[in-house]
């Protein structure tokens, strides 16, 4: 008996939604990066993109464990002298939680062009309201 492997042409893609309501960042972000990579599908290929689209919402409802709030920076570098930019996650969480959500999500997903693409499959919004309901989304709890 062979070993089954996936083939990106005759993988059906599916749509999922998270509400990250009251759940931590980085719960949310393992759900929404192992549905993106496919780790849930039983013919699940390593080196196959074999995804589904997720959409979160109510990432601004989303908590942040211990004193992450205070203590925790994201921190990026505009490739400039003295170009290092840093942002409380307070300040963060207070005005763009989409990103916070996005950085999350993308440092769980593999450095390469499979995760490049699966990261193109995520869709986070503030609120509750989400602009994909024709594609008639799965809730994952």
């Amino acid at each position: 008996m062979s070993t089954f492997m996936a083939k990106k042409e005759t993988v059906e893609r599916r749509w999922f939604i998270i509400d990250a309501q009251g759940q931590p960042i980085g719960r949310t972000a393992v759900k929404a990066a192992n549905i993106l990579r496919g780790k849930h599908r039983p013919e699940f290929t390593p080196h196959v993109d074999c995804g589904e689209f997720v959409i979160i919402i109510n990432c601004d409802k989303a908590v942040l464990t211990g004193k992450k709030l205070e203590q925790k920076f994201y921190r990026h570098h505009s490739g400039y002298i003295g170009g290092l930019k840093e942002v409380n996650y307070k300040t963060l969480m207070n005005t763009r939680p989409e990103l916070a959500m996005e950085l999350a999500v993308k440092g769980m997903l593999p450095h390469n062009s499979i995760g490049d693409k699966a990261f193109t499959r995520l869709h986070v919004y503030k609120g509750s309201n989400h602009e994909q309901a024709a594609q008639k989304p799965t809730p994952i709890d």
